[in-house]
């Protein structure tokens, strides 16, 4: 990297710790350009990137083609009302139906946390209206993360980012996931729903069990209890399948999705058939800019991307290289604990808290990586990414986990 002097990373990363709250743990880069799977900074210099956007640029950064199909969308009108109907919303939700094996209503927000809050509001007054006023509990897991808003944060079970903010909202009980016997001590009368991300994301890249989310579908049945799959990270090809759900041979009664949806613009929706659906009547919950007629031209082309340049057979078949390659590295080196993930939603996990040494060495050698703890690291990487940019990765991790290991 160029000299503090020279450096226009440095320069803007000051200015913005002066104006911006101190949210985030920033890192001193900032890119001012995407194509696909790389990256520019301020300098002019060129990284590749593993995490995407926190999964949100499955199809890659400032893709010509979505981004041809949103500035033709701005040029004619951005927002209306969600008073009235506008056509791109109406085309995205007709695809997103069309996408799923269960989707009969659609119903659009900002992002993944407000999509999660709205299911959480629909799976608690489908209940009320249709069984009784108790039934209002919502069970999720320990690692899960859904959100920070405070309906998405109680449906969280990580302690470390509730406790700060308690009070939280009242009604949500936490199982471990993969433990059936965990799952069946929370259930009772009172609960309508059980909230599930298919695999974990910020959690470590922790993935359901076949066996266990099949039995949590046919508990639900038994039970009358909505599944909600939380699959904002999940979805869009991630995993391999358009959705990961589609990897278990379940249906879930109402699905969220958000992220890669909108291929860079804020984007969230809730899916659910009609029958649940029709709990929600005008002025039940509404969203001011949720379904904007710009970010919903951008959804529809991100799903029209997928589909025409066959990226969840590309996740597929990369995804598979990448973990084949990363447990190579782990039969090396006694530090790494184990590697996991399916498609291209992948973790290697450490002995020692090793990941921001890693993430932080990664960068100053122009590629992007992502810890989720202080012990692992997450990848995330654009769908079109290639084998010899794994391999470009590859090399790269076996050196530097050498070195540490030493």
């Amino acid at each position: 990297m160029k000299t503090e002097e020279m450096d226009k990373n440095l320069e803007i990363y000051n200015e913005g710790s002066k104006y911006l709250m101190n949210t985030y743990s920033r890192l001193p880069v900032v890119f001012v350009k995407g194509e696909m799977q790389y990256l520019w900074d301020a300098n002019g210099q060129k990284y590749l990137d593993f995490i995407a956007g926190y999964g949100c640029l499955n199809v890659g950064h400032s893709n010509k083609f979505v981004m041809g199909k949103l500035k033709k969308q701005i040029d004619n009108i951005i927002q209306s009302s969600n008073v009235y109907h506008n056509k791109t919303q109406v085309e995205l939700a007709k695809k997103l139906c069309n996408l799923t094996d269960f989707g009969e209503k659609v119903f659009f927000a900002n992002s993944g946390t407000e999509a999660i809050e709205g299911a959480i509001k629909l799976a608690r007054k489908f209940s009320r209206d249709k069984y009784n006023s108790d039934k209002y509990r919502i069970i999720s897991f320990y690692k899960s993360f859904h959100g920070r808003t405070l309906g998405a944060l109680s449906a969280t079970a990580q302690t470390k980012k509730q406790e700060v903010f308690k009070p939280l909202i009242e009604g949500f009980d936490y199982a471990r996931l993969n433990d059936i016997n965990s799952v069946k001590g929370k259930i009772n009368k009172n609960t309508c729903a059980i909230l599930i991300e298919p695999i974990q994301g910020e959690g470590g890249i922790n993935i359901s069990d076949k066996k266990f989310l099949t039995w949590i579908r046919k508990i639900c049945f038994e039970n009358k209890i909505l599944l909600i799959l939380d699959e904002v990270q999940t979805g869009f090809g991630r995993t391999g399948e358009m959705f990961a759900y589609q990897n278990y041979g379940i249906k879930p009664d109402i699905m969220v999705i958000a992220k890669s949806l909108g291929g860079g613009m804020p984007i969230g929706a809730i899916i659910s058939t009609d029958d649940i659906s029709s709990a929600f009547n005008p002025g039940d919950h509404g969203s001011t800019f949720g379904g904007n007629a710009a970010s919903c031209a951008a959804g529809c082309a991100v799903i029209d991307y997928i589909l025409k340049n066959g990226l969840i057979d590309k996740s597929r078949e990369v995804g598979k290289y990448f973990l084949n390659k990363l447990k190579e590295i782990k039969k090396k080196y006694t530090i790494i604990k184990d590697v996991r993930g399916i498609g291209l939603m992948l973790a290697m996990e450490f002995r020692e808290e090793v990941a921001d040494i890693l993430v932080r060495n990664a960068l100053k050698d122009y590629i992007i990586l992502n810890k989720v703890s202080d012990s692992i690291l997450r990848f995330l990487p654009p769908l079109m990414i290639t084998k010899d940019n794994v391999n470009i990765l590859m090399e790269w991790l076996d050196k530097n986990i050498g070195d540490l290991q030493k």
